[in-house]
């Protein structure tokens, strides 16, 4: 039997017929600004002119740089369109020009530029889809932090959000994707020539984004994003020419993970494998419908999940294919599996799991782990389906062998009796291969029990009334065998194949679990649809109604194979399915020519988006237990979503309320705050300018230094101001050195004293004691409590501070005697802006000196704490810090 050639995948011819009648598409990506990237892109399109390309600048990006300007050299530059604004005029990129001008080669720079209003489109990402529908060729450049699916990623290490970003189907759907790299230190040092920023631009930049740490981690973002659109283009070329592969240019580790002790150590040393090589992780599980029930494989999946695997489950009969089918799939270049403890005669025949691999896998490099030590034997031996044939040649062996048996109790044992040997074989046949084959059996077993044992022996003839009865008997007996015993071993086979939707309805509710955010979301959602519908599959989200039209408008937000996009034609199905809430498209009553077929999913709050299906050409749209397990999908792909879009709701909720609230807070504090102190400067420097001649000299002095201490006073204020942002902004960086408590409290306390004309009672605990704190922060922090100490006590009252030890800590307390802190307000005595109020009178200060506090000891390693009363049954409050004292 010849093998049948390989095709290419139909989506992936399907992908390249799309790509020949749109322009190419080629960008220029960098990890930062300043890399280089429009540098490369005037540099090879004037190589290109000179040779007689038709190459046009759409627009270029300056930014006042000379060496950029010298660059455009003598390529032909589009003019600007002008656009009116509020009174002014902006200069934008003109598309009606360019698509009138139609160059064979259009620059385009800053692909992540929003467009001026008033253009045709908000985003300049959309010009270039619209020239490449055109046919018109664009190069563009863009850096790696604008790509939407990483502007996370990037606020968190950087601390700047992004604002404009570009859909990852844009780079997706590149032709053409030239990284430009170079490395931080080289990038740092043309910062400070003044080659990227102005000097006052590029100061702010070293100190905040241009960090080295922060230049690093966008570098290592560019590089895998361009690995990963490389290999993206390897897996489409090896699948449109029919190339199984795999194909080394790219590790990929896949690990196998089984129902048996050994699994989660699998999962282990394939993580170990895959971090030594620095390639991406599969853990691949392989059920068996024939299989016998055994360990759930579902915590070595879940482990696998954690470790950062991309886990799939798959159903198939032939273990060793299936495992090659799909490592050849996803271009895995290594296979890790465990040793096991097979069944002795596996073992001798050379028909285990590992000894196959290395048979078939000739192309993969095996990676096989050791049965750990403590691991239980299995007690059942594997079961392996058979191939058609051989269960007819099970069931003629079955019935020969109750032949055998029947010869040889033949005289001990009544020829009627005989006949029940034969009730063996048509069970077992029933039983393991159906009930056609357990009806074969049963005829066989008819005419050897009556040939060879019932008289006249051999012949086919009936000799009497009795034997006809009890032939009658057996056929009767053994057809009502066969039909009962196979119908029992279909329902067992479906019921395991049920169990095995059951459990991969469970990983996928779990897949949804561990979603990062919902572009993960959906797309494990469309990832297991595809699964499920055995071709492509797609997510779309519905965007509210523009004004005039009463059904949204859904939008295709994930998709697998990556490429998979209904048309325009299947785009009207799902226009249908949106506004109607029912299925629509192939296989349904509605718009059955479309090549998708939609499915809603359907919430208490309405629809929380569609799933998209394309069928393969060969066959329909889901039906059966496939259906069914896709409507389950649905269900919880639904509940899913709408649960994301509530926490996103909450989320934003939340925001906005702490926003207000912070601004109320602010606000309150600069109506008091400044005004306070901006009203008695206005008034003593008015009274000084009015009557200045005729006021006394110590009215004078007095409206001056009425003057200065409220100046003073508005420098404290601002200064607080200054602190809490940097605070919030976490550019504190303490320098640390060992201090000696007693001498940093000592220093406080007299200047405090001096300030407030009050002594301060000072303990300074056991000597020495010297963690390594920063001086500067652990005097501003003691200043501030001693402060609000004086502040708040009653002007005879005591001011306690204290240092001691407490195990591995040191301990520093401020204490007071005055009338303490409500205990509603203590929880939130540390926030921005609170002050505490009581009864009688709103606690004055500008509710900043504690907040501040707090950033600067977590800065330091500490904690600090608040207690009111200080001492139970008594007034007063209590401030409490605590540092490491090694």
């Amino acid at each position: 039997m010849t093998e049948e050639p390989a095709r290419p995948d139909p989506d992936a011819l399907l992908a390249l017929a799309r790509r020949e009648g749109r322009g190419r598409l080629k960008v220029f990506l960098g990890a930062a600004p300043g890399v280089g990237k429009t540098m490369e892109m005037l540099a090879e399109a004037r190589r290109l002119l000179a040779g007689g390309t038709d190459v046009l600048a759409g627009i270029v990006e300056t930014h006042g740089r000379v060496e950029t300007q010298a660059a455009i050299g003598d390529l032909p530059l589009l003019p600007r369109a002008r656009l009116p604004y509020r009174g002014q005029v902006l200069e934008e990129f003109d598309l009606d020009g360019a698509l009138a001008r139609r160059p064979r080669i259009l620059l385009l720079d800053e692909l992540a530029h929003s467009n001026a209003p008033g253009s045709r489109h908000p985003k300049r990402w959309q010009d270039v889809e619209e020239l490449r529908e055109a046919g018109i060729e664009v190069w563009t450049t863009m850096n790696v932090q604008h790509l939407e699916s990483l502007s996370e990623a990037v606020a968190r290490i950087t601390g700047v959000r992004v604002a404009e970003t570009v859909p990852d189907h844009v780079l997706a759907e590149a032709d053409a994707v030239e990284l430009i790299d170079i490395p931080p230190a080289e990038l740092i040092e043309r910062m400070r020539q003044g080659r990227i920023y102005r000097p006052d631009q590029a100061g702010r930049a070293l100190r905040g984004f241009f960090r080295e740490g922060n230049l690093a981690a966008l570098r290592e973002m560019a590089l895998r994003r361009t690995a990963e659109r490389v290999d993206a283009d390897v897996t489409g070329y090896m699948r449109a020419n029919a190339i199984a592969g795999p194909w080394p240019a790219g590790d990929r580790v896949m690990a196998l993970v089984g129902a048996d002790p050994s699994a989660e150590m699998v999962v282990r040393e394939a993580r170990r494998v895959a971090d030594a090589l620095k390639a991406p992780l599969i853990a691949l599980h392989v059920e068996q419908p024939s299989a016998a029930p055994g360990a759930d494989p579902g915590p070595a999946l879940l482990l696998a999940e954690r470790l950062g695997a991309v886990t799939e489950t798959v159903v198939a009969a032939d273990l060793p294919s299936a495992i090659l089918r799909e490592a050849r799939a996803r271009n895995a270049t290594h296979l890790v599996i465990g040793r096991g403890r097979p069944v002795w005669w596996r073992r001798l025949a050379g028909r285990t799991l590992s000894a196959a691999l290395l048979r078939q896998a000739t192309d993969f490099t095996l990676h096989l782990v050791p049965e750990p030590a403590a691991a239980p034997r299995r007690m059942l031996p594997e079961r392996r389906v058979l191939p058609p044939w051989l269960g007819w040649a099970a069931t003629a062996a079955l019935v020969a062998g109750a032949t055998l048996i029947g010869l040889g109790v033949d005289g001990v044992v009544p020829e009627g009796a005989l006949g029940m040997i034969y009730l063996v074989p048509i069970v077992a046949a029933a039983v393991g291969f159906g009930a056609v084959q357990g009806g074969v059996a049963a005829v066989l077993s008819f005419l050897a029990w009556n040939f060879l044992f019932l008289p006249p022996r051999y012949t086919l003839a009936i000799a009497g009334p009795q034997d006809v009865v009890g032939v009658v008997v057996f056929a009767l007996v053994a057809l009502l065998l066969a039909g009962t015993a196979g119908s029992l071993g279909g329902s067992v086979r479906a019921a395991r194949a049920r169990v095995v939707g059951l459990r991969r309805l469970v990983e996928f509710s779990r897949r949804l679990g561990t979603a990062g955010d919902k572009g993960d979301l959906m797309q494990a959602i469309a990832e297991e649809a595809s699964r499920i519908a055995g071709g492509p599959a797609c997510v779309l989200r519905l965007l509210p109604p523009l004004p005039g039209d009463s059904a949204p408008e859904p939008v295709l937000r994930a998709g697998v194979p990556i490429d998979a996009e209904p048309d325009e034609a299947s785009m009207a199905a799902a226009r249908w399915a949106a506004a109607n809430g029912r299925p629509a498209g192939r296989g349904t009553d509605t718009l059955p020519a479309a090549a998708w077929q939609f499915r809603p999913m359907r919430t208490a709050r309405g629809l929380a988006g569609l799933v998209g299906l394309r069928p393969p050409a060969e066959g329909g749209p889901p039906d059966g237990e496939a259906d069914r397990a896709l409507n389950a999908l649905l269900d919880q792909a639904a509940v899913a979503l709408e649960r994301a879009d509530l926490m996103e709701e909450r989320a934003h909720s939340e925001a906005r309320s702490e926003t207000e609230a912070l601004r109320t807070a602010l606000l309150t504090s600069l109506g008091h705050d400044l005004r306070t102190p901006l009203t008695s400067i206005r008034g003593a420097i008015a009274t000084l300018r009015t009557s200045g001649p005729a006021l006394s000299p110590a009215t004078r002095a007095d409206l001056l230094t009425t003057a200065e201490e409220e100046t003073e006073r508005l420098s404290r204020w601002i200064a607080n101001i200054l602190d809490l942002v940097r605070i919030e902004n976490r550019q504190i960086e303490p320098r640390r050195e060992a201090v000696d408590l007693a001498d940093a409290i000592d220093t406080a306390a007299e200047r405090a004293s001096r300030a407030h004309g009050r002594a301060i009672l000072v303990d300074p605990g056991p000597r020495p004691m010297a963690p390594r704190l920063d001086p500067a922060l652990l005097d501003q922090v003691l200043a501030n409590l001693l402060d609000n100490a004086l502040k708040f006590s009653a002007p005879g009252g005591q001011v306690r501070a204290r240092a001691g030890r407490e195990g591995p800590e040191v301990v520093i307390t401020v204490e007071d005697d005055g009338p303490g802190i409500p205990p509603d307000a203590l929880p939130r005595v540390f926030d921005p802006f609170f002050r505490a109020t009581r009864t009688d009178r709103i606690a004055a200060g500008t509710g900043l000196g504690l907040a501040i506090c707090r950033g600067l000891v977590q800065a330091m390693g500490g904690r600090i704490a608040a207690e009111s009363p200080a001492v139970p049954g008594a007034g007063g409050t209590r401030v409490v810090l605590r540092f490491p004292a090694a």
